[in-house]
């Protein structure tokens, strides 16, 4: 046969083979390629890939054996001999062999010469998941370079013993493998005979094995040592290991480099336990980075999963995972139950998993899971025969799991705090191969402690958080009534943070004369301890509210009250309060008074953010109040600020938690509160809506009280005023004009109650206190009486003896009206009566 036409000197000879030469004009070689025969053969058993070094060997060229049979490279009885045996190459299955096999082939030349080769199979998949087999074999050198030192030197192996730790392997100048120690033939899985002639990536594909032949060649150009570690699976062993390579250039007694050493030094124990540091250490930061059970345990099963794990279990004792206070020392011998909280494997959708989260199951006494809590250590053992078939006894569903996914090795850990057994964390292996040892026992059980503790704060944390709510939902209003003085919408969101619920509160109190009180406030700190502290301060406002304090007398009055608190928690006298580091109690309030009648709102805060007031227009402004120090600071003056309201405008109390947050500024968090509420016409519902939309997309940071209020205004044809001489006689004149108002109104059938009232109340006013005296009328949702005199003394109930002449008069208005109270002004004072009115057609 005729050599191809394509197949000239100056040619490179081109085929599908990775390590194909380099033509003439390229750079030297610093390999001599072509000292290796190549061949690369499909599944099939045809050829993929030639060498010149192949063809050198046989004598064919890549055009006459590319795409054929690799039969026809077989000498007629050709036999394949390795350590293990003598084959028939002809009639061998590619799919049977090993993943590398070595040995001797009898192969055919072009001529017909039948040759005896020495051949390095490897089996490898293609990037499209094909099988195919790279053979190497290396070809006698017939001129060595003139670099090249006789490798069988024993002055050559003196340097070698000499200057290279064990295992070992000297290359030449080519880098070629001319000596192995026994250490490293039984690291390669081959004997020196096998490997001479080499190179490291012929004897052993991998890229970390190109990586470190790269090492080598620079290591002879420089003349300096090289490093590098990778991790690497030596064939018929089933886990990586790590190695640190060590090359080393050898040089003779003249300084001439005449080879390089390569030292492989196992540093898989030293690697493994600096994996186990660097898993400890992320499962510190990662695990128990929130207050909730469930986020905390499925922490645990990320960390674990892949580094020590290929597919984990947290399960919790039921009791546990409800919340329930009631707690044991663990499970009692028999079935164990347990609740799925959180699972991880290294398979998408942890298919292995039985039970679903959230499910409970039952565990017999057989099971890791089981003999972990009972014993309450942590349990280590090979998935055997016998341990499946004792499963397919009691749950074949997982019996069937653990056959389909191999499962090869398993533990479990209890999950143990403050001697309360909570459940257990189990591990599984069936994707790695290597079974669990007794170091990773250890690591799951530092891991487990760690998350133990971390869910039994979250816990502890869950139950308080409940109880906080379940406190603070029963002392804020569930519902406000209905007022004439203001229409309002009101929301409140508890924090969603590990800070726990805190103490925000509002309320909308009646008060006399058809007046309102508005109330926002927020004590410092979270937990059970604000929300009992918030309880306490809002029925104070309540109080003080029913006493008619204007806004900055009552402020102060409300900072006495939380110096009296901070000075309780301090001193031992609430062991509860002081227990929780409770001992600084603070709040911030803010308190306005609303008259629908004069349509002016007096204002006082102490340390809280001002209010916003929306005018009909649509125009906000944030009101500018005296800001007052916060309550619990003591001896600070408050101050009161009167405005006047149109009607229709609104009012829009918050606390801090609204505006202040960690990716927006306060100045931007007022500018977009400005825009949510610019729209005084929609529902005020709605508006609640937009604002906590606007402002907070996700859950707060912290609590959020939001009231908004709407004003009316009493016409005047509402209300009547009269201004009364300080004469007895007057009174008869001040029941004539009630009369004649009350008809004006349509209200005839309370003429004679409020006759009575209006009398009695002017009477004492003449008797007890001084000029001037004013009368006034509000009809309203109910009609209210109102007197007012120029002292500040006021009048007070008493129990009149029989034959005392007077002392009934404030008894008799209060049993024939509603409610009735007193308040004091900067003039004196006003006694009113509120009586309620006849149901139309009654």
């Amino acid at each position: 046969m005729r050599r191809p036409d394509s197949a000239r000197d100056d040619q490179p000879v081109r085929s599908n083979d990775p390590h194909e030469i380099r033509p003439p004009d390229e750079p030297a070689d610093p390999f001599d390629e072509a000292a290796t025969a190549r061949a690369v053969i499909d599944a099939r058993g045809t050829v993929t890939g030639w060498s010149e070094g192949a063809r050198r060997l046989l004598g064919h060229w890549p055009s006459e054996i590319i795409g054929r049979s690799a039969a026809r490279l077989l000498a007629e009885g050709a036999t394949a001999r390795s350590r293990t045996g003598t084959l028939d190459p002809a009639a061998l299955d590619p799919a049977a062999l090993p993943e590398r096999w070595s040995g001797t082939v009898t192969l055919l030349h072009r001529n017909g010469e039948r040759l005896d080769v020495r051949l390095l199979a490897h089996r490898r998949t293609t990037d499209d998941g094909a099988t195919e087999w790279f053979l190497v074999s290396p070809l006698p050198r017939t001129a060595p370079r003139p670099e090249d030192p006789h490798l069988e030197d024993p002055y050559l192996l003196e340097l070698v013993f000499l200057q290279a730790p064990c295992p070992m392997a000297v290359h030449d100048t080519g880098l070629r493998l001319r000596h192995v120690s026994e250490d490293m033939e039984g690291l390669l899985g081959l004997t020196e005979d096998d490997v001479r002639g080499l190179r490291l990536p012929e004897a052993l594909p991998a890229p970390e094995i190109d990586s470190t032949e790269r090492h080598m060649l620079r290591a002879l150009e420089t003349g300096e040592q090289q490093h590098l570690e990778f991790s690497l699976r030596p064939l018929g062993r089933d886990q990586e290991f790590a190695w640190s390579v060590s090359i080393a250039p050898l040089r003779d007694g003249d300084g001439r480099t005449r080879g390089v050493v390569v030292a492989v030094h196992d540093m898989t124990r030293e690697n493994r336990a600096q994996q186990r540091l660097l898993l400890v250490n992320e499962a510190s930061t990662r695990i128990g980075s929130a207050l909730d059970v469930t986020s905390t345990a499925q922490e645990v099963a990320d960390v674990a999963v892949p580094v020590l794990a290929d597919f984990v279990t947290v399960d919790l004792l039921p009791e546990i995972s409800t919340g329930s206070r009631e707690t044991s020392p663990g499970p009692r011998p028999g079935q164990v139950r347990l609740r799925r909280i959180a699972c991880r494997s290294v398979l998408d959708g942890a298919p292995e998993s039985v039970v679903e989260l959230g499910d409970t199951s039952f565990y017999p006494d057989s099971s890791v899971a089981a003999e972990s809590l009972l014993t309450q250590r942590g349990v280590m053992k090979r998935v055997t025969d016998s341990s499946v078939a004792r499963w397919e006894i009691t749950d074949p569903g997982r019996a069937a799991k653990m056959r389909e996914f191999k499962f090869h090795s398993t533990m479990a850990v209890p999950l143990r705090a403050r001697g309360v057994i909570l459940g257990v964390a189990t591990f599984h292996r069936h994707r790695s191969p290597a079974p669990f040892e007794l170091d990773d026992l250890l690591l799951a059980e530092e891991i487990t402690a760690r998350a133990a503790v971390c869910i039994d704060n979250a816990r502890r944390y869950t139950r308080e958080r409940e109880t906080a709510l379940a406190l603070q939902r029963s002392l804020l209003p569930r519902a406000l009534p209905e007022h004439a003085a203001v229409d309002f919408a009101f929301r409140y969101l508890p924090a969603d943070s590990g800070a726990g619920v805190g103490g925000d509160w509002f309320d909308v109190i009646p008060l006399s004369s058809s007046r309102v009180a508005l109330v926002v406030g927020d004590v410092v700190g979270h937990g059970v301890q604000a929300s009992a502290t918030m309880g306490r301060l809002r029925t104070a406002v309540r109080t003080l509210a029913d006493v008619d304090l204007p806004p900055d007398e009552l402020l102060t009055h409300l900072d006495d009250l939380v110096n009296l608190l901070a000075a309780e928690a301090s001193t031992g006298q609430n062991p509860g309060a002081a227990a929780e580091g409770a001992g600084d109690v603070g709040a911030t309030c803010l308190y306005a008074v609303y008259d629908p009648v004069s349509r002016r709102c007096s204002l006082a805060r102490a340390g809280h953010p001002q209010p916003a007031m929306v005018t009909p227009d649509g125009t906000v402004a944030f009101l500018d109040l005296p800001a007052g120090p916060p309550l619990g600071l003591g001896n600070l003056p408050f101050e009161s600020v009167e405005v006047e309201l149109r009607e229709g405008s609104v009012l829009a109390l918050f606390t801090n938690g609204l505006v202040e947050s960690r990716v927006r500024g306060i100045d931007e968090s007022f500018a977009a509160l400005r825009t949510a509420l610019a729209h005084p016409a929609a529902p005020l519902e709605d508006t609640c809506d937009n604002v906590l939309k606007t402002l907070l997309p996700g859950r707060p940071a912290d609590d959020v009280a939001l009231l908004l209020a709407r004003t009316r205004a009493l016409d005047a044809s509402q209300v009547a005023t009269w201004q009364l001489d300080f004469d007895p006689a007057g009174v008869a004149q001040a029941r004539r004009d009630v009369a004649e108002q009350l008809a004006t109104w349509g209200l005839e059938d309370a003429v004679f109650t409020t006759e009575l009232v209006v009398s009695e109340l002017v009477t004492n006013a003449i008797r007890y206190a001084q000029a001037p005296i004013q009368l006034r009328l509000i009809h309203d949702r109910s009609l209210i009486c109102e007197v007012s005199d120029g002292s500040n003394t006021a009048p007070h109930l008493r129990r009149a003896r029989v034959f005392d002449e007077g002392g009934r008069g404030l008894l008799l208005v209060a049993q024939l009206t509603q409610s009735w109270g007193t308040r004091q002004g900067t003039g004196g004072k006003t006694i009113w009566a509120e009586q309620t009115l006849p149901v139309a057609g009654s």
